[in-house]
């Protein structure tokens, strides 16, 4: 983009750029600095190619940011991540365990299981 715009600008703006390398080094200035080249574009072709790399230079600022900032808070979730499931399987477990003592329960009393059908539609 910054290639480009460098030969627009030499192309659109022949008062203030003389060469392609001044239109790149325009390029790159409003591109990183979102809008200070020092002197504005004459022509509204220049204008226009400035506003674009403006609007880019500030895009593609806002993603690198986010990019980094998405690994510091995946570097964060990750213990918390771990904990959720660490509890969710213990708690499994006691559940399962919790079934196994109830059925034994109810063995020992001579009782239908609970989760018996016909135990539900005749009452306890």
């Amino acid at each position: 983009m910054v290639l480009l715009a460098g030969a627009g600008f030499a192309t659109l703006e022949k008062d203030k750029i003389t060469s392609y390398w001044d239109g790149l080094w325009w390029a790159l200035s409003l591109m990183t600095t979102v809008g200070f080249v020092g002197e504005t574009p004459d022509t509204t072709g220049g204008k226009i190619v400035s506003g674009i790399l403006m609007v880019s230079g500030f895009a593609l600022l806002t993603l690198a940011t986010a990019a980094i900032a998405s690994l510091f808070v995946r570097e964060d979730e990750a213990p918390q991540g771990q904990r959720e499931r660490d509890f969710e399987r213990v708690a499994l477990e006691r559940l399962d365990e919790l079934a196994t003592r109830l059925e034994a329960i109810e063995n020992a009393l001579g009782r239908e299981k609970i989760d018996d059908p016909e135990h539900a539609r005749r009452g306890p």
